[in-house]
Order: structure tokens, then C-alpha cells, then sequence
């Protein structure tokens, strides 16, 4: 039986721990308790303690003492002296600080920033760890990666029931979908496009930016003939829609279509990082998890190792039926190719023989998804209890 996590917070407000050293006020159960990311210094409501609600984890919050003071980041901000801003008792009493980012920016400049300031202090970089969602965390000392999207998206989809396995013939071939534009998914769906994989398939691709920058690519497009000007023409006609939800719906992890799961055969899963900010990890999120509990097979278009991501969680990957080799391919361009010439074999097959071969797997992964997530946070406390008792 865990012993369970004892968390230290500024206050505490309707049994919810104020978001550390935020200037924002708002009152939780509000619709401005969601907005403290928003605001300097982008603290924000920790998910870490609303995943042991959920999971029945054991953990209690007090204002006096504890094994962890809790920042959740709404994003890390490189200019932000985070310890100068930490209260003096949290500092005076040795408290542990506990950074919680369910981001998967790469965690080895944020240890630099964050150990240049625990200098700037007089303070020992060991007074801190810190939970990222990036998978190259586990690799650096007081780091530890954690799924939160996987628990994120269980607990604000868990009103949705989960998509029956049914072996019924299907309209289309793939799903594939984008919210937001980056060039590298400008590039990847371009292709697909021109090359007449997407049709018959269910798909969009959103105009809506996030300042990426088109040097930025991680793809060479140059090493494709035509592709930058097809790339130009493609945006040019953008938006593509297959359904009718607003953009803030599709945002909305509440709410599902079903017919994205069930009138295709496999999801093209265009993730939120092709290369994990140049880290070498890997950081999944709910994109991958919906046609997980909505029982579809996948393919991942993201950082090299997604796959064995989600095998080290459980998850099986359909190794049997997909060749994804893909998963080892370090280079970004080629490892486009490779995703794009599995993405071919599954479109050249039978389809409906090719799901019913999948269908173990996809009931493996279901019911992976849908279990408590108690021994995930489980693993998660003895982590974070074995590094403050190790020198």
C-alpha cells in the first residue's frame, strides 16, 4: 500500500491547492480557474493532484508542511527565476520543490535554466525535481517522465463510452486530423494529399497558427520533388474540414465523434512534436490516446521511439500488420518516408481482413486505457520518494 504523496501549497481554497506563487485569482469549479496559465507567471492548477483524486491515489495537501511543494507549469518560461518567486518558508524549511509539466518541451535546457538559477540562489540542485511529459526526462538526474496526457485525457473523456470493436465494413480508409497548423504537418498531409492516399479517407487540416516557423521544419521538403510548391497551393485552398465542430470543440477532450473511430479503418495520428524540441524523447498525447480507447489501430506521425513509448506503458502497437520500422528512424526526413510507405502497404490491402487481424491488439490497448491509472502514480511516488532519499 502506498504511502501516498503529502503536498505543500500556498493555500487552499474548496479543497483545491492554489496554483503556486500566482498573481491570478479565480476561485476553482470557475471558468477562470482553467485561465491561470494565461497570466505571469504561467503557474497553474496541478494535474498531478487531480490524478489521484480520480485514481483514488492517497495524498493530502496542507499550508504547513510536506514531502513536495507543487508548481504546475502552464508553460516553462526560460525568462521567469521561478526560485526567487518560491515562498521563504518553502526555502527555509528544505522543502522539496516539485515541478509538474505535462509539456514535452526538452527537459535538458530546462535542467540548465533551472540548475544556473539553484546557483544564482546559493541553493543545491537537488532541491527540486521535476515530472515532464517528454520521455527523455527519465535519462537526467531529478528528472522523471510521466503520461499525463494518458490520465489527462481518461479523466475529461471518461463521460464518453468507449467505441465497441466491430469487424462491420467501413466507408473509409483512414482518419486523419489537424487542428493546428506546423509546417512539418503541412508537409506530411500535403503529401498524402497529392499522392492520393487520403482519398476515400475522413480528414481536415486547420489554418489556425501557433507562430511555427517554416525554417522550423524538421522535414527537408526539398528532397521532394514539387513539394514546397504543392505545399504552397495545398494552404492556399486551406481550411479542410470533416465534421462540423468549431475549433474550440475539437479542443474540447469531452467530446468525441464517433464516426471518426468507426467509418475508418486506421487513424494517421499527427502528433503535437515530429522531433520533441531536438531532445531524443518522445512525447505522446491524447491524439494518440483517442483511437486507443476508441478502438482503432494507428500510426504515428512523431518523434522517433513513439511506439516504444507506448509499449513500455502496455500498449501493444500492431506490430503483426504494420511495419513500423519507422519507429527506429532517427533522421526526420527519412523517417517521413518510412511512415508514408507503411502508410501505403495498410491502403493496398484488404481492409477489412487487415482490421480483423488487428482487432487483438485494439481490444489489448482498450482495456490498457480504461483500467485505473493507480499504479501508474504508484510508480510515480516511489520515483520521487527514492530520489529524495538517495544523496
Amino acid at each position: 500500500m502506498a504511502l501516498g504523496f503529502n503536498f505543500v501549497a500556498d493555500s487552499v481554497v474548496q479543497g483545491k491547492a492554489y496554483p503556486a506563487m500566482a498573481e491570478w485569482s479565480a476561485a476553482p469549479y470557475t471558468r477562470q480557474w482553467r485561465q491561470f496559465g494565461q497570466h505571469w507567471p504561467y503557474t497553474v492548477p496541478c494535474e498531478l493532484h487531480e490524478h489521484c483524486v480520480t485514481h483514488g491515489f492517497p495524498y493530502c495537501i496542507s499550508t504547513d508542511s510536506g514531502n513536495f511543494y507543487t508548481i504546475g507549469l502552464g508553460f516553462f518560461d526560460f525568462d521567469i527565476d521561478y526560485f526567487a518567486l518560491v515562498p521563504a518558508k518553502i526555502i527555509e524549511t528544505n522543502t522539496p520543490i516539485l515541478f509538474y509539466y505535462h509539456e514535452g518541451d526538452n527537459p535538458y535546457t530546462i535542467k540548465q535554466r533551472l540548475d544556473s538559477l539553484c546557483v544564482q540562489h546559493n541553493l543545491p540542485i537537488t532541491c527540486y525535481q521535476f515530472i515532464s511529459g517528454n520521455t527523455a526526462a527519465d535519462s537526467i538526474p531529478g528528472f522523471h517522465y510521466f503520461p499525463d496526457h494518458e490520465l489527462l485525457y481518461w479523466r475529461r473523456n471518461h463521460s464518453v463510452l468507449p467505441t465497441q470493436v466491430n469487424l462491420a465494413t467501413r466507408p473509409y480508409d483512414f482518419t486523419l486530423l489537424s487542428r493546428t497548423h506546423k509546417w512539418w504537418r503541412a508537409t506530411v498531409v500535403a503529401d498524402l494529399y497529392r499522392s492520393g492516399m487520403l482519398d476515400n479517407s475522413m480528414w481536415s487540416y486547420n489554418t489556425i497558427s501557433i507562430d511555427d516557423r517554416e525554417e522550423d521544419n524538421p522535414i527537408k521538403i526539398d528532397d521532394f520533388d514539387n513539394l514546397r510548391s504543392d505545399i504552397c497551393t495545398f494552404l492556399a485552398n486551406a481550411p479542410y474540414a470533416c465534421d462540423r465542430l468549431t475549433a474550440d470543440e475539437h479542443n474540447n477532450h469531452c467530446l468525441s465523434e464517433t464516426q471518426h473511430y468507426t467509418d475508418s479503418y486506421c487513424n494517421i495520428v499527427l502528433e503535437t512534436h515530429f522531433d520533441a524540441d531536438q531532445s531524443g524523447g518522445v512525447f505522446l498525447t491524447e491524439k494518440t490516446f483517442k483511437p486507443i480507447k476508441h478502438a482503432q489501430p494507428f500510426v504515428i506521425v512523431g518523434a522517433p521511439g513513439s511506439l516504444q513509448a507506448l509499449r513500455n506503458l502496455g500498449y501493444r502497437t500492431f506490430d503483426h500488420c504494420i511495419d513500423n520500422s519507422y519507429d527506429l528512424e532517427t533522421d526526420n526526413t527519412h523517417r517521413w518516408i518510412k511512415v508514408r510507405s507503411a502508410i501505403e502497404q495498410i491502403k493496398c490491402q484488404n481492409l477489412d481482413k487487415w482490421f480483423e487481424t488487428c482487432r487483438a491488439d485494439i481490444e489489448h490497448n482498450q482495456q490498457v486505457f480504461l483500467e485505473s491509472k493507480y499504479n501508474r502514480l504508484n510508480t510515480l511516488h516511489d520515483k520521487l520518494l527514492h530520489q529524495l532519499a538517495t544523496p
